[in-house]
Formats: structure tokens, sequence, C-alpha cells
């Protein structure tokens, strides 16, 4: 099976599987950001299901910034009590006989109005969402732009150091990195702004500095977004050229996603369908994954091994898709409900991921008759997204998955859990 050959990344890195646990936020840091036993749990528990590489969800650069109240932060100093609790995580993803890698990020605009009621930006463009959850950014300024950079070069080097093999830089979903990249958000007209090459200018200083922080032999993987799927907004023509830049750079690893939270693609809500419509005629590989067309288009001219998450169901679809190029396989959520199901798949005892997407639909009854349809879709996401957040603290915690369960009351839950999260947090 092609899934179980070993892959020798660029840096040397070898990882004995296609198949990586993708980034997914987990919110289970103990006080402080810090690392502690849930989230060793945690990964211990998906470093027995027998992926070859885990990315962590996001590890923030910038405490002031996070993407939710408990996410792990890396600080300027790290306490002894700090660098163990990392030092363990690493450990535990590592149980299994994979790889790991921390996926470094910085919230920007999109880190809640609870942690940041001003967030920073490229511009003082605010995200249009309903609901209030985020406030009106403020452009950052040049000196502020720098200390980004050092942050996201400080923060990997103390990853690699607590015994990570290597780190994603998370340029995509509407983060900062991405914000730079959209010039809808972007109106910068410095050196950071305007032309692509500028937009994409802090993404490879990052790249630069976190190459340097961590040496040539350690995994230096980009999450780069394909496109932002908004008019105006960082097309796929421009995500063609960034990674023409990045191929300069000496990374490893290029996983091509899509969205922000203005348009959810890697959410999983409605509206994910393929955008080529003839490959929902003519491709089960492609109606699974949302991001395989524009992966194809990027392997053969690139000389970066790819990696591709979003969707994938099939043994067969994933086999397709490694046979097409494709270097890595993420998979995310159905990983919530089976830790186990990626090696069910190595050993042939199955052919399938567990498949919920269509049920994880709150229905038409909970929503008013002026309802908009980004209303109910935003709404039918972030119920779905709950429904996986709470599996993710059961496993944490130690307790079975939960395959069903009430979406309204999964949102309540986490949004109360945020809320107490955030006040616990600061």
């Amino acid at each position: 099976m092609t899934l179980n050959q070993s892959l020798t990344l660029p840096c040397g890195t070898a990882i004995p599987n296609r198949l990586a646990k993708a980034a997914m936020t987990e919110g289970l840091a103990e006080p402080g950001g810090r690392a502690g036993e849930r989230i060793i749990r945690l990964y211990r528990r998906w470093a027995e299901g027998g992926v070859g590489l885990q990315i962590t969800g996001n590890i923030m650069v910038d405490r002031r910034y996070r993407e939710r109240p408990a996410n792990i932060v890396v600080d300027v100093e790290q306490s002894t009590e700090a660098m163990q609790g990392l030092t363990e995580w690493a450990e535990a993803a590592r149980s299994g006989g994979g790889k790991t890698i921390g996926q470094i990020s910085h919230a920007g605009r999109q880190s809640p109005k609870s942690i940041a009621p001003e967030p920073v930006g490229p511009s003082a463009v605010a995200v249009k969402l309903p609901g209030g959850l985020f406030g009106k950014p403020r452009a950052l300024s040049d000196e502020e732009i720098r200390d980004v950079i050092q942050r996201f070069a400080h923060t990997a080097g103390v990853l690699c150091q607590a015994g990570f093999d290597g780190v994603q830089v998370h340029a995509a979903h509407g983060y900062l990195i991405s914000e730079f990249l959209n010039p809808l958000v972007n109106r910068r007209d410095d050196d950071w702004g305007g032309s692509l090459e500028n937009r994409a200018r802090l993404l490879i200083e990052i790249v630069r500095r976190v190459r340097s922080a961590i040496g040539s032999d350690r995994i230096l993987s980009v999450k780069l977004n394909s496109s932002d799927f908004q008019k105006g907004g960082f097309s796929f023509e421009d995500c063609k050229n960034v990674v023409k830049l990045l191929e300069h750079e000496g990374i490893d690893l290029l996983e091509i996603s899509g969205g922000n939270y203005e348009q959810p693609r890697m959410m999983g809500m409605e509206g994910l369908e393929p955008v080529f419509e003839e490959d929902v005629r003519s491709s089960t590989r492609a109606r699974e994954a949302y991001f395989m067309r524009y992966a194809a288009e990027i392997i053969e001219p690139a000389r970066i091994p790819i990696m591709v998450t979003g969707g994938f169901r099939t043994a067969a679809a994933m086999e397709a898709a490694v046979n097409e190029g494709v270097a890595m396989i993420g998979l995310g959520r159905p990983l919530c409900v089976d830790p186990d199901a990626p090696s069910k798949l190595l050993r042939g005892e199955s052919d399938a991921l567990p498949a919920l997407e269509k049920e994880l639909r709150l229905g038409p009854g909970w929503f008013g008759p002026a309802s908009s349809n980004d209303t109910i879709k935003a709404a039918n996401g972030f119920a779905a997204m709950a429904f996986y957040y709470r599996n993710i603290i059961a496993l944490g915690n130690g307790e079975p998955t939960r395959r069903k369960m009430s979406l309204l009351t999964a949102l309540v839950k986490h949004q109360l859990q945020e809320n107490r999260d955030a006040k616990a947090f600061g």
C-alpha cells in the first residue's frame, strides 16, 4: 500500500508513512498557556493511532493575540515548568514512532474580542462576521511587524529545543500572515503591502528567521491557502507565485489549504463542494479532497513536497492522491471520533474513515424566518466544530469519544467553556 511508504524530507527527516494528523485547535492549555496533562494525553492517544506525522494545533507566538483563550503559548522567556510541559508534549506526540512538528501562529485580526478588544492586522479592516466576536483591528507598525518575525523565530527555536522535529508556519486560514497576503485586508502602501512580493514579505522573512533558529536538519513546513475564495482576495494565481518564492527558501513540506473565517472552506461548512464541477462528475478523489485540484497544479512545477488536508475519507482517494504526487495526506476531524482510524487504514482493516459531515447540521427549526443563508451556514459550521471540540476534550480527559450528540448542546457547552477560559486565562 502506497500509504505505508516512508517519506524522507529535504532536511533528512524520515517519516514512516504518508498519513499526517493535521493541525486542529485544541484549547487544552493549562494556566499561563502551558502544555499539561490533558494535551499530553491527547497527543499520546493520537500517536497510538499510527500516523507518521503529527502537526499540533495553534501554538501562539504572542499571548496578546491568541486564536482562542486556552491556546498553548511560547513566551519570550519560558519558565522551567513551561519548558518541561513542551518536552513531555513532544515525547507523547512521538511515542508511536512518528514525527511531530509544532504549528506556530499569530491570530491577527481573528483574535476574539474576549482576548483582544483591539486586535492587530496589516490594516484596520475588521472581520466581516455577525455576532460581534471580533473587535476592529489596528494596523501594525513597522517595528511591531519586525517583533512578530522575531517571535516566530523564538517560538520555533524553543519548540525544537523541547524535542519537536520542526515547526509549521501557519500562513493560511485568515490568521496574521494570511492577512498580509490578502489584498482585501492588507491595504498598506509601504514595504509590507501593495505588490504580491511586498504582501509576501512577512511570510518570507519569517521563514528565513525560523530556518536560522531551528537549523538545517529540522522540518520547516508552511501552511498556505490555495485561495481565500473571496473576490479580490488572495487568489490561486497568487498562491502559485508565493510557492515560487518559497521554493528558494528551503522549506521541507508545503501544506495546501484554503479559506478564512469569512469564507471558511477549511471548516467543512456548507458550500464546501469542489470548485471544479467536472471533478464532481469524474472523480471520487476530487469529491472528497477539497483542495486536491489546486495541489495537483502545484505539485508538478514545485520543488517542495506537498501535503493536502481537507475531506479525504477513503483509502482509495488517499492512494490516488499519493500516486499523483502528493507527499502527505492530512487527516483531521475523523481522528476526533476514532483516533485509531489511521492504523486501521494502514493495516487494511478499513477502507474509509468516519464520515459524519452530513449528520452534523442543526435542523431548520433552530433558525428564524429572517435568518440569512450566511448566518445559517455560520451557525451550522460552528455547531459542527463544537462537536469535534467536545471530542478533543474527551480524549484529553481520557474519556471515550462520541459519534452522536446534540449539536445545540455541544455548541452551548463549547461557548460556555470558551467564556470560562477567557476569564481564567485573561
